[in-house]
């Protein structure tokens, strides 16, 4: 027992220890031998790495020279180092990607980090945090009038991630349009890019997009997949809505596709960043992510470095997904001949639009629906209108004068009908076109 408690007090001290270190680690103020260090370290890895070298040489000499005039030697916390650098950087390169990291767990393993490939191991590893976050599909929906949501706020690689990519895409599969949200996307894996925009194709491979990498010189093509798990739509309304926060990989996609013309873009112009790259290591507290690379799209020959990817449809951030919903709403009403099928699309349209624009009623105007109607009786509680049905209690909540919608069932709304100005009986009203009508008892 004596021998347990031992190897147990000595493995609690070993942690206490690490943890002890790593904390002093995080603290430990600079001196002039790491700062010089680090910029040493910066100045080779960019010059042999990022994608322009001649960008390179004055990024380079800018934080030489610097650092000779004396103009860090006044910064001794680390993590005001990183951002200074980094400002000073991007000062030069007007390159968002390119940014400095003061993060001594992670800078200690980045150290073995010598190209993309090991880059991409080490940035996309399957964490824990990564796993809680669903690999970045935040949210998968059908909206009402069959409109698929897709919620995506990463490009996780397909080697983790894609299976839940799949699951997403078949979930969505029997929808009539399909909403994907970039909003909160900051980049990722061009793998999923080429997974997810798969099912919006034929078996027919696509060119989406060519790579160059500057330190082995060479150039990759991005194209579609001959063949996806499940079903592919390559007959769907595309909707892609955009923030300054989408940014990278998600820029891409929106990108590739505004391109190709296989998506309506919707919401605001993205945050600009076409240089794909890496992380390396720069010193045992500080690491860099480098671009090393540049997009280069196959129908325009060029990309969105600096200036972003515009929208089809300028709005809002927060008014996107309202108005994407209207657009495929519309789109799907305007495709139909059948009047039944226009009028199921048009029911939607006007929910939306009573959502947006907010209806109220006085109370005490609301007393006067309040009664019997077959087997329905209508009670008002805390000035809400109630109904009903069978034993079922559910609100009513107004859309316009007369008109109500019931929580929790979209494919209904009540009318009530009036004579001489007086409420005398409501009709259930039913998305598909039908109603039935309950005359009011005295």
């Amino acid at each position: 027992m004596k021998r347990h408690c031992k190897t147990l007090l000595f493995i609690t001290f070993l942690i206490s220890f690490s943890f002890g270190l790593y904390a002093q680690d995080k603290t430990k103020e600079l001196d002039e031998k790491e700062r010089t260090k680090v910029i040493k370290s910066i100045s080779k890895l960019l010059k042999a790495n990022y994608v322009y070298p001649e960008v390179a040489d004055k990024m380079a000499t800018l934080i030489e020279t610097k650092l000779k005039d004396g103009e860090y030697q006044s910064i001794i916390q680390p993590d005001k180092y990183a951002n200074v650098l980094t400002e000073d950087l991007q000062s030069v390169s007007n390159d968002k990607h390119l940014r400095v990291i003061f993060n001594p767990e992670d800078s200690k393993k980045q150290q073995n980090v010598v190209n993309p490939a090991d880059s991409s191991q080490f940035f996309y590893s399957p964490g824990e945090q990564m796993k809680r976050d669903n690999f970045g599909f935040k949210e998968v929906k059908i909206l009402d009038g069959n409109i698929g949501y897709l919620d995506l706020r990463s490009f996780t690689d397909t080697l983790f991630a894609g299976k839940t990519a799949v699951a997403a895409m078949n979930y969505l599969s029997h929808t009539d349009a399909v909403i994907i949200d970039l909003r909160n996307n900051g980049g990722g894996s061009p793998s999923m890019i080429q997974l997810i925009i798969s099912y919006f194709y034929t078996s027919e491979p696509v060119h989406l997009n060519d790579f160059y990498w500057r330190p082995a010189d060479k150039h990759a093509q991005s194209w579609t997949f001959p063949s996806v798990p499940g079903n592919r739509r390559p007959d769907i309304d595309v909707y892609v809505l955009t923030s300054r926060s989408t940014f990278s990989a998600a820029e891409e996609f929106a990108y590739d596709l505004k391109n190709l013309k296989r998506a309506t873009l919707v919401g605001e112009t993205t945050g600009g960043g076409a240089h794909p790259g890496g992380i390396a290591g720069v010193s045992e507290r500080f690491s860099i992510w480098i671009p090393s690379g540049m997009a280069i799209n196959p129908i325009t020959h060029t990309n969105w470095e600096g200036v972003g990817v515009e929208p089809d449809i300028k709005t809002t951030k927060e008014d996107a997904l309202y108005t994407a919903r209207i657009k495929a709403l519309e789109m799907l009403k305007g495709k139909s001949n059948v009047e039944k099928i226009k009028q199921y699309y048009d029911w939607y349209i006007a929910s939306l639009n009573f959502t947006k624009n907010a209806f109220t009623i006085d109370s005490l105007k609301l007393q006067e629906y309040v009664g019997k109607y077959g087997f329905r009786t209508l009670t008002l509680e805390d000035g809400k209108l109630f109904g009903w049905d069978s034993g079922n209690k559910f609100e009513l909540y107004p859309l316009e004068q007369d008109l109500f919608g019931v929580k929790e069932m979209l494919n209904l709304r009540v009318q009530f009908v009036r004579q001489n100005n007086t409420v005398s009986a409501l009709k259930v009203l039913f998305d598909n076109g039908n109603n039935v009508e309950f005359i009011k008892e005295e």
